[in-house]
């Protein structure tokens, strides 16, 4: 049935009022800008991760002179672990802003990039190294690193002799002499004032520094080469006996090392060292460079020596 008006005539349809459409999300995003301070703080975190473990646990060296040669080279990257004999006022590797802006930028000679702490005496965790390691040392009232051999410990009775290293009463144990070739580059040029007549030219045009080398043997086995020049002024020391907590270090090239056969004044070690002047023990090569790279990085791998990644800075143990 139809519905009706009062009047008579039909209704017109209903029509539904227009419903207002639902508000529109704000869609409105706020850009997001840089946090400069948690991009700082993250810089510093990893700053101080890489310094912590610089000081705590292992760090690379840098070979600057040839008093190792010939097992190390002027150019040779190391990784020396700072664990190995404790910790000492040596061990944290606390960078210098100064001296990195004097040296790096400058270019000024500076002694050192880092901060040195007091000196105290005695290890945290202390050990002493072994007979035969290379290790890391710092001189007494010096920032300078250093890298030798521990030949005496302490007790013992040191005596060098014409050359000959003479402990507790009886000589080192040497091989005979045998030759060293060593490639001449620009890190290592075999200067004539210091190896005379060592220049020698291959059959193939190959020149090479050909050094008299000794393999010496120490008391508890283990073996290392040599340089052999003949006489120096270190041909002749002591005897002395090492005192409690120091350590006697020298070079593998023993007339061409200031170590502690040397005063301080000299350049060298000053006699046995204390040893928490020891920074670490030297691990092995990691690279090596001849000096030729420039920077331009299309001169850094020709600039690479090879074989000399992964050699073992551990000496060998004679059968």
């Amino acid at each position: 049935m139809k519905e009706a008006t009062l009047n008579g005539n039909e209704a017109p349809p209903t029509v539904a009022e227009p419903t207002a459409p639902p508000a529109a999300p704000d869609t409105k995003v706020k850009r997001a800008g840089t946090d400069w301070w948690a991009e700082v703080k993250g810089i510093l975190w990893l700053i101080l991760i890489v310094l912590g473990f610089h000081s705590f646990v292992a760090k690379p060296f840098y070979i600057p002179s040839e008093s190792m040669l010939p097992g190390l080279q002027v150019g040779d990257r190391l990784v020396v672990s700072k664990f190995a004999y404790g910790w000492s006022f040596v061990s944290p590797t606390i960078p210098n802003p100064v001296a990195i802006f004097k040296g790096a930028v400058l270019r000024q000679p500076v002694d050192s990039w880092s901060v040195s702490l007091p000196e105290w005496r005695g290890r945290l965790l202390g050990s002493l190294p072994t007979r035969g390691d290379v290790v890391i040392v710092t001189p007494p009232g010096t920032r300078t690193d250093y890298i030798k051999r521990v030949i005496g410990l302490p007790g013992d009775r040191l005596q060098v002799k014409d050359g000959l290293v003479i402990l507790n009463g009886q000589p080192v144990r040497r091989g005979p002499i045998h030759d060293t070739l060593i490639p001449v580059d620009t890190n290592s040029p075999c200067s004539p004032s210091d190896y005379p007549g060592a220049r020698e030219t291959l059959p193939g045009g190959r020149i090479v520094c050909r050094l008299p080398t000794i393999t010496e043997t120490l008391p508890n086995g283990r073996r290392y080469d040599t340089i052999e020049l003949g006489w120096s002024p270190g041909d002749n020391y002591g005897p002395i006996t090492i005192p409690a907590n120091r350590v006697f270090l020298m070079g593998d090239n023993r007339d061409r090392s200031a170590d502690s056969r040397y005063a301080l004044s000299e350049l060298g070690l000053g006699g046995p060292v204390p040893y928490e002047n020891i920074g670490g023990r030297a691990e092995f090569v990691t690279f090596s460079l001849d000096g030729d790279a420039t920077l331009n990085p299309l001169t850094w791998w020709g600039s690479l020596r090879s074989g000399r990644a992964g050699t073992s800075l551990h000496p060998a143990i004679a059968e």
